[in-house]
């Protein structure tokens, strides 16, 4: 088979290969491959340019929104730690001042019923005074009564102007 053989099967309808390049139009099809290429080389060129420029652009934002994001974050644990000793402070407060209120209250409580028993123990001394008073009274009377009623049977005459007599003795010297 030679090279017209070839040819002349793709003529009569079979499968061929053409090798004749200006049969072909193969010139053709490279100037317009090339000229579409060169064309579209600085159309597409551009667009991805500016594509990928789009996306360094997001990348960046991205990546500033990261440290911004970063520092919010840090900022914030610091606010929630000192939030939190606060809080303990707080907290710590709060027991010392209810235990300073209790003890207060307690002695307070102590000093009221201490108070109490003395103002008990004085009402009591009061009372017992009182009563021991009146007893004495009671028993100086009864002692007069019965000395008024034994008197005068061992009281005679001279026995009653010896007691006159004494009495003004006392009177005298005092």
């Amino acid at each position: 088979m030679t090279f017209n053989q070839l040819s002349f099967l793709g003529a009569e309808g079979g499968f061929g290969l053409n090798l004749n390049p200006l049969d072909t139009n193969l010139i053709n099809l490279i100037i317009v491959i090339g000229v579409l290429f060169w064309f579209l080389k600085g159309f597409l060129g551009g667009m991805l340019e500016k594509r990928r420029e789009a996306i360094l652009l997001s990348l960046s934002d991205a990546e500033a929104n990261l440290k911004n994001a970063a520092i919010a974050l840090e900022k914030a644990q610091l606010d929630l730690d000192e939030a939190q000793q606060r809080a303990e402070r707080i907290r710590a407060d709060g027991k010392s001042r209810a235990e300073a209120i209790r003890k207060d209250s307690e002695r307070r409580t102590i000093d009221a019923m201490a108070s109490l028993k003395e103002d008990a123990l004085a009402d009591l001394n009061t009372e017992m005074a009182r009563i021991s008073e009146q007893l004495r009274l009671q028993t100086a009377l009864q002692a007069i009564e019965k000395a008024m009623i034994i008197l005068p049977a061992k009281l005679d005459n001279k026995t009653h102007s010896d007691l006159i007599n004494q009495s003004i003795a006392n009177l005298e010297q005092a």
